[in-house]
């Protein structure tokens, strides 16, 4: 009889650890659910700083690979011919430059032989340039876009054909637009 009795003791611990898994486990997705609702039903924040440059603040989504793989069809393309294992990423940012410029350049030395107005325009699928040309100056406007993107990764150690562990944490960054020329980069990770 005690013998039974410890049989169903141990059985009801080891039931009752396991359930106390599974709920702290549902617990956990339930909150990067609800976070991650919050966050999508949330707008970005963009505002200026004192001294006039351009912010954007907005929350993080927490997507699993499999969810990652199934909404994020191109990036997930884009992250593969980079040579980076999904599963070795740690997180992906992208983000969406747009400038625009509008000045009056001035001209010297011009001779004037018609009292006509030059006008040109330029585009293609990442900038648009538009001018007038007038007797003593140059007025445009200059519009540009891009779209950055940004995928953190661990780089595994290796020993012959192996590999294991991690060695280090990369962060690759890529622009859309090919006029545009990466001039420098951080990534900086803080722990608790």
């Amino acid at each position: 009889m005690k013998r039974l009795l410890f049989i169903v003791a141990v059985i009801a611990t080891a039931t009752t650890i396991v359930f106390g898994y599974i709920i702290a486990d549902l617990r956990r997705e339930n909150s990067r659910l609800n976070s991650n609702q919050h966050a999508l039903i949330e707008s970005i924040t963009l505002y200026r700083l004192r001294d006039s440059t351009s912010a954007a603040s907005v929350e993080k989504l927490t997507l699993q690979l499999d969810e990652f793989r199934a909404l994020r069809e191109a990036d997930t393309e884009h992250i593969r011919k980079l040579g980076i294992r999904l599963r070795r990423a740690e997180s992906y940012a992208r983000t969406a430059l747009e400038s625009h410029h509008e000045g009056t350049l001035p001209l010297r030395d011009t001779i004037i032989v018609h009292d006509t107005v030059k006008i040109f325009n330029y585009s293609d699928k990442w900038s648009r340039l538009a001018g007038i040309l007038l007797r003593d100056s140059i007025h445009y406007s200059l519009h540009s876009v891009d779209t950055i993107r940004q995928v953190v990764h661990r780089v595994p150690r290796r020993w012959w054909f192996m590999r294991f562990g991690t060695r280090a944490i990369r962060q690759e960054m890529w622009s859309s637009n090919p006029n545009t020329r990466l001039v420098y980069t951080e990534y900086i990770e803080l722990q608790r």
